[in-house]
């Protein structure tokens, strides 16, 4: 590697020491990940049960099954959906708050951390309070309306097909941790000369908001999209804790379809092996077509 020294000469560092260091976990990371994959791909061409024993040679026949599944196509939309919600709270109630906090503040750090939190808790945990809070008969939510006498507006929000993915989506609202992380590291970078100039031309704060400061972050807002949508592959505990994918399979994503697959009695483990790599080849292409767009603007 070289670098600039202050004289303006070019300076090659020795990056050996630290090549050496990393280099066991690299050897152990890329055998793990080349045996997992080497195992999907294959098993993906065969007919196994969870035995993995007396298997056979089946082509692209898994594949072929699973492209015209409905229930896989119905939970990888879902699966889109409720990273559009993780997205959609990020980019917005994510970049208000993390603004409101780079005010100067009195127990600025303390709301950091309020709202940092949540993001950290394992989400099996947040999954298990919100579908307790969302329950029809006992949970916080119906009893609030009741007592308050809008009893009417009570809703079985778990049960009822058309509400149970959107009260889902619900928690994304308080999993905005990381979006403000990201939007408060990159407003330190935003010159005050900036805003002043827009200041004296007359700008409001609500378009310095929208026309100066949100197009400044283009690349946060990248780093969020990307972030949140192959976060999307990762909520399985949401949806299993809240609903188990139902009523009727209209909450189910990616990760509770392969679940219940591998564990349904007789099950061609073959079958989730070729869903798990269409999974893996979506989101390589969604990684691939991210850092294209972010080195042509590089």
């Amino acid at each position: 590697m070289a670098g600039k020294s202050r004289s303006g000469r070019i300076v090659h560092r020795n990056n050996k020491a630290g090549f050496l260091f990393l280099m066991p976990l690299i050897v152990i990371f890329i055998g793990l990940l080349g045996y997992s994959f080497y195992f999907l791909i294959t098993n993906s061409f065969q007919n196994v049960t969870i035995s993995f024993k007396h298997s056979e040679f089946v082509g692209l026949s898994n594949y072929r099954t699973i492209m015209v599944d409905k229930g896989f196509w119905r939970s990888l939309l879902n699966t889109f959906l409720l990273s559009a919600a993780n997205i959609f709270c990020g980019l917005t109630l994510g970049f208000l708050v993390a603004v409101i906090l780079n005010f100067k503040l009195k127990g600025k750090r303390f709301f950091h951390a309020l709202f940092f939190i949540p993001s950290m808790l394992p989400i099996a945990l947040m999954a298990a309070v919100f579908g307790s809070m969302l329950e029809y008969k006992n949970g916080i939510v119906n009893q609030l309306l009741r007592g308050a006498g809008l009893g009417a507006l009570a809703q079985r929000w778990l049960a009822d097909p058309r509400l149970a993915i959107w009260s889902v989506c619900s928690v994304s609202v308080f999993l905005i941790g990381i979006p403000i992380m990201y939007y408060t590291s990159d407003l330190t970078t935003i010159s005050d000369s900036v805003l002043e100039a827009a200041t004296m031309d007359g700008a409001k704060m609500r378009h310095q908001l929208l026309l100066v400061i949100y197009p400044m972050l283009k690349n946060t807002h990248r780093t969020i999209i990307l972030s949140m949508l192959l976060g999307g592959f990762r909520e399985m505990e949401r949806v299993f804790l809240m609903t188990d994918g139902g009523p009727g399979g209209t909450t189910e994503i990616i990760g509770t379809y392969i679940y219940r697959a591998s564990r349904s009695a007789g099950s061609n483990i073959g079958l989730v092996c070729a869903a798990s790599v269409i999974v893996l080849v979506i989101a390589f292409i969604i990684s691939f077509i991210q850092l294209k767009a972010t080195g042509k603007e590089g």
